[in-house]
């Protein structure tokens, strides 16, 4: 009786809300990669498929290693990991896999004999970890907030999100570039920090777009001299305009329309990929997903994953965890922007960025960094009822904190 009563607990602590949709998005994925063995056989499909299905043990692996982390054991690691995360965007600069750069221009990834992975995935939670580790430490620190304290913690998560930000854009990466900067956004905005001073950030960076999408179209030379690329114009090109240069730079977004627009309402059928799409597998697999299984199709892979962001936003407000809440924020930017970014570019809403669909699209390194996540946020459930700390001595708890006794590492700081 004793151990069923524990089985219960243990049980009930366990998140199905989040941990469902994801089981759902890993046998769509599945699928979908097993629908292009019939065309693509010889090609080594089925390699792909036993590979997927292989990072999806090493990524539930990490889930549960990583929810027997609570709060505070995962603020000890955070600062480590995030070092080491530094040094391996470091090494990749100098052990880049040449022929990958050579087709992509991306200097991301590392290449062991036939095995490839790309670290900047992985460092993705150890960026989050820091900046919510950043923000927390200072809220807990601050007793009233003002504009310049404001001003302070949003000068210190610049300061620590700089080092991995210049290092993935040394890496010629603009996607995960983007989504670095998206989390940033995201826990900037959690954090608190007043309108006054972000919302004319923002404002700015939507005028430097604008500014950057006028000079590609009117005076490339200008990016040219200072350090833009001609593939990257031809992403931006395609985007404006997909049918100019079906042929050439427009031809990935071209077909991937094509392949969509075919499967119509109800799809042409599993396995009935008949249009060539470049990387349907990976970056473009929602175009095999449009194709395959139509508008209704498309549209319920899209609901599934709204239902794993809203799960995890309830995770995220019903924490009383502030290390927590930031890292749940952390989390959902990841996701979402890939979410967003991935199908908007498939259907012509968004340039191309190369970056790939949340636990559907073909890559371990991509897989394991989103699992790897998603344990961070089963941690929250996991913990929220059994953590070292009681209710009231929960040092990160965002009511109780003014009136409870500091960690010792926070009264080290203070000191």
């Amino acid at each position: 009786m004793k151990r069923k009563i524990m089985y219960d607990e243990q049980d009930s602590r366990i998140d199905y809300g989040i941990i469902l949709p994801v089981l759902l998005l890993a046998l769509i994925s599945i699928a979908t990669l097993l629908s292009t063995t019939y065309i693509q056989v010889a090609h080594g499909s089925l390699r792909t498929v036993f590979m997927q299905f292989a990072w999806y043990v090493v990524g539930t692996i990490a889930i549960i290693v990583i929810m027997q982390f609570d709060s505070e054991q995962l603020w000890k690691l955070t600062t480590l990991s995030y070092i080491i995360g530094l040094i391996l965007l470091v090494a990749v600069l100098f052990l880049y896999d040449r022929g990958t750069a050579a087709a992509t221009g991306a200097k991301s990834w590392f290449r062991i004999a036939s095995f490839s992975f790309q670290p900047s995935e992985i460092v993705k939670i150890f960026y989050i970890l820091m900046l919510a580790k950043v923000a927390t430490h200072h809220n807990m620190l601050t007793k009233y907030r003002t504009k310049s304290t404001d001003w302070y913690l949003f000068g210190k998560l610049i300061a620590y999100a700089l080092p991995a930000l210049l290092l993935v854009i040394l890496q010629n990466d603009l996607g995960t570039t983007l989504v670095f900067l998206m989390i940033l956004g995201g826990v900037m905005i959690m954090s608190g920090i007043s309108w006054k001073i972000l919302l004319p950030l923002i404002l700015t960076a939507i005028l430097i777009g604008s500014l950057l999408i006028y000079l590609v179209v009117y005076n490339r030379q200008l990016l040219l001299n200072i350090g833009f690329k001609n593939y990257q114009f031809g992403r931006i090109d395609s985007w404006l305009d997909p049918y100019r240069d079906q042929g050439g730079a427009g031809f990935q977004l071209f077909q991937s329309l094509k392949a969509i627009g075919s499967g119509k309402m109800f799809g042409k059928g599993y396995g009935h990929s008949e249009v060539y799409v470049p990387v349907r597998e990976s970056d473009l697999i929602f175009a095999t997903i449009g194709e395959n299984f139509g508008f209704l199709g498309g549209t319920f892979l899209i609901t599934v994953y709204f239902i794993l962001i809203y799960q995890m936003i309830r995770v995220c407000f019903d924490t009383k965890n502030e290390f927590y809440s930031y890292i749940a924020t952390g989390v959902i930017m990841m996701i979402l922007f890939h979410v967003v970014e991935n199908i908007g570019m498939t259907i012509g809403l968004l340039p191309l960025t190369g970056i790939p669909l949340p636990f559907i699209s073909q890559g371990g390194s991509s897989l394991l960094g989103n699992m790897m996540g998603i344990g961070l946020m089963m941690s929250m459930r996991y913990h929220f009822k059994s953590n070292i700390f009681g209710e009231d001595e929960d040092p990160f708890n965002q009511q109780t904190r003014q009136q409870q006794q500091l960690p010792e590492e926070f009264l080290k700081a203070r000191a």
